[in-house]
Parts: C-alpha cells; structure tokens; sequence
C-alpha cells in the first residue's frame, strides 16, 4: 500500500536510513548522549524519539532499562524546559499558535479539562500517541500547577519508556526482526494514529 503513494513511499524511504543510520549510534561512545539529547529535545519540539529507544535496546537488550532510565530523566528534564517556554510566550505569541492548530474555544475547553483534572489529563494524554511536545508545551500555556505536571510527567514516561525497555529485554530479538520486515507498515500505523489522535483532540 505504501508503493502506492509516492510521497509517504518515499518520506518511508527516508525514515528507513535514518533508522539504520541511528543503529549504528548505540554502538558510539556517544550513543547514549544523543539518546538523552534526543528525549529531550522531544518535549519541546517535534522529534520521534521512541524509535531510537527501540532501535538501542533491540541492538543491546541486556541494557534496556538503562536507556530507558536515561530517556526518562531526559525526558522529565525536557519537559520542564517545555513547560516554561509555554508560560513564557503565551502572551507573545500563544494565541496565534492555537488559532494555527484549533479553534479558541476548543483550546480553551482543552484547558479547563487541564485545570480541573491536572494529574489524570496528563497521563492519560501521555499514554496516547499524542506527540509529547503537545502535552508540555499546552501545560505551560494553560498554566496548570508546576508540582502536579512534574510529577505526573515522572510517573507516565516511566510508564510508558519502562514497558518499551522490559518489552525489549524480553523479546528485543524478535522484535528487532519484526520491525525490519514491517517497517512501513509501522510507519504507516504510527503515522495514522498520531493523525487520529491529534483530529479528535483537535
């Protein structure tokens, strides 16, 4: 199905070599710090991340909760970088970022579900495939209480890094094999519910 679509087949295409290409990372001295940087930077911005903690622990499953506590920390940390810039420039340019994606209204109800639930909104959102910026950057525009957004990022991306690591050690072999057979239709799957996700919130 893919073949059949020239520009998903070839953004595809360049997501295979990027994904090759980051294989031969975990075996760099400086693998686990773009690991890190790569966690981090995608609390902020939009950055595929969790392809990368497969990619390492499927090459080293034996250290798949140690990239997965690394992600973590980078992770949270990213988070909070993301929190503040959300605060920070809501009244320079929040609104125009919104009307960009949806409506005033919808934002604004999107907000009072984070104000009245923090905590919950934040880890049901973060077990969804919504993109990780969304969560963070919305945070600090909404202004939802710092403590509880920390805490509740702490405890979901553990969650959710940690399944991926004890996956890993368990069947990263299998799951390595899987993936390079399927991968464009894993691109495809990951690519359709992130759309879905993003229209029914949106």
């Amino acid at each position: 199905m893919i073949h059949k679509i020239p520009g998903l087949h070839s953004g595809a295409v360049q997501l295979r070599r990027l994904y090759d290409w980051m294989g031969t990372l975990v075996h760099k001295p400086s693998g686990v710090f773009i690991l890190a940087l790569f966690f981090f930077l995608e609390a902020i911005i939009i950055f595929p991340a969790g392809p990368l903690l497969l990619l390492f622990c499927s090459e080293k499953p034996d250290r798949s909760f140690y990239f997965a506590f690394l992600a973590t920390i980078a992770s949270v940390i990213g988070g909070i970088v993301a929190y503040y810039i959300g605060h920070s420039i809501w009244e320079l340019a929040g609104q125009k970022l919104v009307r960009l994606v949806t409506t005033p209204e919808k934002f604004e109800y999107l907000c009072n579900q984070y104000e009245t639930h923090e905590t919950s909104a934040i880890m049901l959102a973060g077990l969804t495939p919504l993109p990780y910026q969304v969560i963070t950057l919305t945070a600090g525009f909404c202004r939802i209480s710092f403590l509880p957004f920390v805490v509740s990022c702490a405890i979901v991306r553990t969650a959710r890094l940690f399944l991926v690591a004890i996956v890993m050690f368990t069947w990263g072999k299998k799951v390595k094999e899987h993936i390079n057979i399927y991968f464009n239709r894993l691109v495809v799957i990951f690519i359709s519910l992130i759309a879905i996700t993003l229209f029914v919130i949106m």
